[in-house]
């Protein structure tokens, strides 16, 4: 995720960075430069055509649909935000359970009873971890997780987890080191680990419709593709920069709306998960 001060206008306006839409359409954008061209070309010195010809009134086309694309470029650009917020709530109330949980077994667990309070301490962080290799599509062992058992890598990891620390903290009742609401509240807090794994799934495995990625996409490229028609004769070849930048407007939308579709990826603009793990790792190390 990069990290900015929003009120560096001028920062944001003339520097590039790895994330910005400009580095991925400038292929594009130079091939519909030189269509354009062609275009203005041809109806300008080729078949010179007049102020009667009827391709003039393709603009009012171009106008009514224009309203038409914006409506579907906000709604595709809120849903993908949506997800993204949504991702970003997920991993907040993942940080918050493993404190709970951390400081509920610190109390109620004894002083000299290391070997517990190691077990649990290790299996919390490695929770975190496992939930953002599963996201990303990496179920290989940490060194954590080898650590406290190797398992199949086909194995679902945070599920195999939470269900290892709902066995140990039933031992601990039977033990009758805690007591039977004591196992109650602790069993809710690993039931709400659970939770935030199964919501974070939905989000990763549940895109946007494909059909309507589509549209949107075959809606944009048509849209530009037939701009310079109706506009080479009020703007001449000044028609080639005014049809690139509609393009990179709504292209960049578009482009902006797949990248945080999906917030726990690799990309610039995805969540930074690698630090949020890093921060329960840290933080329930102080804790238990």
């Amino acid at each position: 995720m990069i990290r900015y001060n929003p009120k560096e206008w001028f920062t944001f306006i003339f520097r590039l960075h790895k994330a910005d839409t400009v580095r991925q359409l400038t292929p594009m954008m130079l091939s519909i430069s030189l269509y354009v061209a062609i275009v203005a070309y041809l109806e300008i010195e080729v078949f010179k055509l007049g102020e009667n010809s009827h391709l003039k009134n393709i603009t009012v086309m171009h106008g009514m649909l224009g309203f038409v694309i914006s409506l579907l470029l906000v709604f595709r650009t809120n849903t993908a935000y949506d997800r993204w917020w949504e991702g970003r709530r997920l991993l907040g109330s993942l940080v918050n359970n493993s404190r709970n949980l951390a400081m509920k077994l610190n109390s109620l667990l004894p002083e000299e009873d290391t070997e517990n309070r190691k077990f649990y301490r290790l299996i919390i962080i490695e929770y975190a971890f496992a939930v953002k290799r599963h996201l990303r599509g990496n179920q290989q062992n940490s060194e954590i997780f080898t650590s406290i058992y190797a398992v199949s890598d086909k194995l679902h990891k945070p599920n195999y987890l939470a269900n290892l620390l709902f066995k140990r903290i039933n031992e601990l009742y039977v033990n009758k080191i805690i007591s039977g609401e004591q196992l109650l509240f602790l069993n809710n807090e690993i039931s709400s680990l659970t939770d935030i794994c199964g919501a974070c799934e939905r989000i990763k495995t549940t895109p946007i419709p494909y059909s309507y990625s589509v549209f949107i996409k075959k809606f944009i490229f048509f849209y530009v593709m037939t701009l310079p028609f109706g506009y080479v004769f009020t703007l001449g070849f000044l028609t080639i920069p005014v049809v690139v930048f509609v393009f990179y407007v709504l292209a960049s939308l578009e482009i902006i709306a797949e990248e945080i579709e999906d917030p726990f990826g690799v990309d610039a603009n995805d969540l930074p998960v690698t630090q949020i793990c890093k921060n329960i790792q840290k933080h329930v190390s102080e804790l238990i």
